[in-house]
């Protein structure tokens, strides 16, 4: 093994014999290019709405319910697709998204959730998963849009200016703490604490959903 390391290091090392090393430079150059571009490539078609809704487990589920929401169909025809919500727009953490995502490959061959019984089963737990990792990141991907510097809360409700000038101004609360039924039917909650501690669960009841 030893051997052959050495015998594929000196033949990377000897000078070519019949190409010049600007062409090999160039050569390596544009091949670097056709990777890069390929690989983005195929990075974008794995982020559309389309690639996300390609299976019957994300289509006949959580898609349906999104389409009666606001982030759907509404009065400026701004529409936010599955990638908006899901996956942050800066790249590096687009990529960390798509790794940490790709678990849900092997969800796919086992059949995790390859029907509406399994789906509602597994609907809490799938959902905290998701409120955790948007916890921890601070809501990244609500912020691809939203972005508290352009909230003009004079246009608000008299209630969610209050929550975000209390909770969302002040970093004590994210995005999710408050709208995790904003794109989504809820899961039964009966079964879990939304909030570490009871008072918080009684504050911010009344600002869900909004």
């Amino acid at each position: 093994m030893l051997g052959f390391l050495r015998r594929t290091w000196g033949a990377v090392r000897r000078p070519s014999v019949h190409y010049s090393l600007g062409f090999l430079t160039m050569g390596g150059f544009v091949m670097g290019v056709v990777f890069w571009g390929g690989f983005n490539t195929a990075l974008e078609l794995t982020n559309t709405e389309t690639f996300c809704t390609g299976c019957h487990e994300m289509r006949d589920n959580v898609f349906v319910e999104l389409q009666p929401t606001i982030h759907y169909s509404n009065r400026s025809g701004v529409r936010a697709t599955c990638p908006d919500c899901h996956v942050p727009h800066e790249w590096t953490n687009k990529i960390a998204r798509k790794m940490q995502a790709s678990k849900e490959v092997w969800g796919k061959i086992f059949g995790t959730i390859n029907t509406r019984e399994k789906f509602l089963e597994k609907r809490l737990e799938l959902a905290q998963h998701e409120w955790a990792r948007l916890e921890a990141n601070d809501s990244l991907e609500c912020r691809n849009c939203h972005s508290a510097e352009s909230m003009d809360i004079t246009r608000q409700s008299t209630r969610a200016a209050e929550a975000h000038e209390r909770f969302l101004f002040t970093g004590e609360k994210t995005c999710i703490s408050c709208h995790k039924g904003i794109a989504h039917q809820l899961p039964d909650l009966g079964q879990a604490s939304l909030m570490a501690a009871p008072e918080a669960v009684a504050e911010l009841s009344g600002y869900l959903d909004q």
